[in-house]
């Protein structure tokens, strides 16, 4: 069913792309917004248009969350202000370059965009909607999460974090009445691919979700209760079946001596 409060929304990432609609849904649903993005201008006029659209609050924050010092007051507003009832960690950036050809320094501010922050942020959630016993965490990850592979791997590796961060953030958070929802886009037609190196033009058009379609999905999914929704699957059952797969894998990955068949003697 959908979410019926009007809790305040803290979106990062909130100036363009998939940050910005999910801003403009939410706006539509009547929630209030905190918008949260490095575009001072930007963030102002989507929150100016937003207001006067939807008659909702909405804050613009600039704030750049790899700075610890911006970050750290994102981290107390998500704390102190008992408004705040939905989280969408969202900022991000990627890349498809492979490793050896990549800067280091823009992977290590990946990391601290794309892992470091969301977790910051998602603590510092955790902590007041606990207290509240409610509240929404919807973390944006990505198909790399399960096809590492596909783009650069520190790329895939963020993502896949995000979807263990969450799996596992689900798990501790049950029965609190907070709710953590997951999302893994394919490809989205935003600047995320101009940044990356590979415009979204250059796809085939086959591939490319816009983003309003993207979040429409993924709010279709949080409605319903969906843990991951994956906006371009149609059969749930791969989902599930991957899913069981590994489940069925946790009770073995752990024993005192090692598995037979690596103290077999070697087939000739």
């Amino acid at each position: 069913m959908p979410d019926s409060s009007r809790t305040t929304v803290l979106v990062t990432g909130a100036s363009s792309g998939i940050g910005a609609v999910y801003a403009e849904r939410f706006a539509a649903r009547g929630h209030d917004l905190l918008l949260v993005a490095r575009d001072a201008g930007r963030l102002e006029a989507l929150a100016g248009r937003l207001a006067g659209e939807h008659g909702v609050t909405a804050r613009p924050l600039a704030a750049d969350l790899t700075a610890p010092a911006d970050l750290a007051r994102v981290e107390a507003i998500l704390r102190e202000d008992a408004s705040i009832g939905h989280l969408v960690n969202n900022a991000g950036f990627g890349g498809v370059t492979p490793l050896i050809d990549s800067d280091v320094g823009e992977m290590q501010r990946m990391i601290a965009i794309n892992v470091t922050a969301p977790m910051r942020l998602a603590h510092a959630a955790v902590q007041a909607f606990v207290a509240r016993g409610a509240g929404v965490i919807v973390n944006i990850s990505s198909i790399v999460a399960v096809g590492p592979e596909i783009l650069n791997g520190v790329y895939g590796g963020t993502k896949a974090f995000m979807l263990a961060f969450s799996q596992s953030l689900a798990k501790e958070l049950a029965g609190t009445g907070v709710r953590v929802q997951v999302v893994l886009p394919g490809a989205t037609g935003t600047a995320f691919w101009d940044r990356a190196g590979m415009p979204a033009s250059q796809m085939p058009a086959s591939w490319v979700m816009t983003p309003q379609d993207m979040v429409d999905a993924a709010l279709a999914g949080l409605d319903r209760g969906e843990f991951a929704t994956m906006p371009s699957l149609q059969d749930p059952a791969l989902w599930e079946a991957w899913e069981a797969a590994r489940q069925a894998m946790i009770p073995h990955l752990s024993s005192a001596r090692p598995a037979p068949r690596y103290t077999a003697a070697p087939t000739p």
